[in-house]
Order: C-alpha cells, then sequence, then structure tokens
C-alpha cells in the first residue's frame, strides 16, 4: 500500500487531504479496541465532495488512516493547540476522549510509522508544492477538511459549517483569505468562522510562507454539510451538491487570483 495518492494538475492549486485514508496496517490494526477500529475520527468523503469542483488542480491525498499516523500534525509530537484537548502525532483517544489502543505504540513505533507514512506524505506535498510554484511563480495550498459538527470534548456548542483557517493571517496573502470569507460568509444557510477553534493545523502553517509565493489555507467543514455524522457515515448527494457550489466558487475565485499574478 503506497502512503499516499497524488493527482497532477496544471493549475496553481493543490488540494491537501491528510485524513480521507482509511488503510492500517494488519499489525497496528490488531492493537486498536473495538472503538479504535470504527476509524470514527475519517474525514469521510472528502475526497469525493472535492471531486471535479476545480479542473487543473493538483490532490495530494494521504491513503492511511490518522491513527495510524496523523498527516496533519508536527513530526516532533508538538501540540497544535497547547492547553485544549486535542489529540497528537498517533491519537491515543478519540475525538470523543475515549481510549482508541489495546496496545499503545512505543516510541520506536511511532518513530517507524513517521518515516513510514508520515514523511512520505509530505515528500509528495512539497514535490508538488514546488512543481506548481515552478510553473506559476505561486501555489496555493487548500488543505481540505471535515469533522462532527458536535464534539464537546474537543470543542463547546455546534461548530460553524465553513472553519477557515490561516493561523490569524500568516499563512496566505490576506486577499485569500477575505476571499474565503466573503464566499463562505454569502452562502445562504450556512455558518462560517475564520480562526476560531480551528486556525489551520500543522500542514497550513508549515508550507505557508506567503512571502515566498507559497500560500496556505485549511477548511474545515462541519460533516453535516455534506453527510450523515454517525455510522456508517453516508454521503447525503442532495446536501452535498449544495455545498460544493460555495466551494467551487471560492476554490475557482482563489485559481483565478493565483493566476492573474496578485498575490505576489
Amino acid at each position: 500500500m503506497d502512503a499516499v495518492e497524488v493527482i497532477k494538475g496544471g493549475g496553481p492549486v493543490v488540494l491537501g487531504m491528510p485524513h480521507t485514508g482509511t488503510y492500517v496496517p494488519q499489525d497496528v490494526r490488531a492493537k486498536l479496541n473495538e472503538r479504535g477500529r470504527g476509524l470514527d475520527d475519517t474525514d469521510w468523503n472528502i475526497h469525493k465532495l472535492y471531486d471535479g469542483l476545480l479542473p487543473g488542480a493538483t490532490v495530494v491525498r494521504a491513503k492511511f488512516h490518522r491513527y495510524v499516523i496523523d498527516a496533519n500534525r508536527d513530526p516532533s509530537g508538538a501540540s497544535l493547540y497547547p492547553g485544549q484537548n486535542t489529540t497528537g502525532l498517533v491519537p491515543l483517544t478519540d475525538f470523543d476522549g475515549n481510549d482508541i489502543w489495546d496496545q499503545p505504540p512505543s516510541g520506536v513505533e511511532i518513530e517507524h510509522r513517521r518515516e513510514t507514512w508520515h514523511a512520505p506524505y509530505h515528500a509528495a506535498l512539497k514535490a508538488e508544492l514546488e512543481r506548481v510554484h515552478a510553473l506559476h511563480g505561486v501555489v496555493v495550498l487548500y488543505d481540505c477538511h471535515s469533522i462532527r459538527s458536535r464534539i464537546p470534548f474537543l470543542f463547546d456548542g455546534t461548530l460553524p459549517d465553513f472553519n477557515i483557517g490561516t493561523n490569524e493571517g500568516t499563512t496566505c496573502a490576506p486577499v485569500i483569505a477575505q476571499t474565503v470569507e466573503d464566499v463562505c460568509g454569502a452562502a445562504r444557510g450556512y455558518t462560517s468562522i475564520s480562526n476560531g477553534r480551528f486556525k489551520g493545523g500543522w500542514t497550513t502553517r508549515h508550507y505557508g510562507i506567503p512571502e515566498k509565493g507559497f500560500h496556505a489555507i485549511q477548511m474545515e467543514l462541519a460533516q453535516s454539510t455534506y453527510m450523515q455524522e454517525s455510522a456508517p457515515w453516508p454521503y447525503l448527494h442532495e446536501r452535498a451538491d449544495e455545498t460544493r457550489v460555495p466551494l467551487a466558487d471560492l476554490l475557482g475565485r482563489i485559481d483565478r487570483l493565483a493566476r492573474e499574478g496578485v498575490l505576489g
């Protein structure tokens, strides 16, 4: 099993998908408990939701599950959200705070997983960002995520539909953030927020260097916008088709901004 799937495009936008994979090696699966084997914290159906929304976009998708190792975490293990409940490089609990392992991984095993899964994903992502940057002089990484809309262990109340993350405006040009905020804010029947509970994961923060022409923005969607938020996690086509409209709009606008040379 390859760690990553890459679909090369000729446009200036790269779609990162670190959490849609469901592959778990047998030796890892054997150490998960029953709850862990349910893989509840997958970004279910995200690759389906974004499929075809932006012709010419490059897609870099992790094929392994985040319980093997989380491709959107700092490889050093440093927390993205110090002082808040979250999950680590190899999660020990699910998003509800429940244990997911019968046999938690050792430090040696975590390092092996980092080399086998995490590192190849980021090598592929870095290569595509550099390739696209060489083509256009600029590249925009749009990191695609989703999560259940109600998870008391992680946040209070109900999550907004569109959660935009730019690490407080540091990972992309202001015009990109403003464009995405404008589209999401104008989408009738949806709610949105910027740099709320989700400010952008390690991927967004690591690759977003706008002064060098590398821009990054994260979109954390509430899963209620396109699917059922409980097993077996079905994709709701009618609801998803509605959500694809503003997503296609904002991706198209980002693409045009990059092509027009206004990002620097």
